[in-house]
């Protein structure tokens, strides 16, 4: 049996739920967001229009490995949540559920990932290793960065 993980981050942003979910219904935004360090590209030509069943093919460097990752948006509810999940990729399974509140005038981004490694017991001392602290240091990147992002929106 497959040991699973969860992960989850929340941030306050002084914005509307709508303009804060609008910036993240963009795919294209996600190469913003994402550490320098894992050189993500997405791969999907032109415009994404997100949706469920959309799905998005990024490249990225883990480690410097190089890796393709698929996913799929599997369910769309703006301005209030939205979940992608791994079709291909580095994880043996990849659920993100994306949430936004409102708060008046403030927002709160609630991202909450459940994931899976491959390879059993190697797996399971791949993530105590490196794979849970990398996905924390993405997720302070990425607060950081929205943060910035909002901040100069005001």
């Amino acid at each position: 049996m497959m040991k699973t993980y969860q992960f989850v981050a929340e941030q306050i942003i002084p914005q509307s739920q709508d303009k804060v979910f609008t910036f993240f219904a963009d795919a294209r935004n996600l190469q913003t967001l994402t550490p320098p360090w894992l050189h993500f590209h997405i791969l999907t030509p032109g415009r994404i229009d997100m949706h469920a069943g959309q799905m998005v093919q990024y490249a990225l460097r883990v480690r410097g490995l190089p890796i393709r990752w698929t996913t799929a948006i599997c369910d769309w509810h703006p301005p209030h949540e939205f979940v992608d999940i791994q079709l291909n990729g580095p994880y043996a399974f990849w659920h993100h559920r994306h949430r936004f509140e409102s708060l008046g005038s403030q927002t709160r981004i609630i991202d909450e990932i459940h994931y899976g490694l491959p390879l059993g017991w190697l797996g399971r001392l791949l993530n105590r290793a490196f794979v849970r602290r990398d996905i924390e240091m993405i997720f302070r990147f990425r607060e950081r960065t929205i943060g910035r992002v909002f901040e100069s929106s005001l």
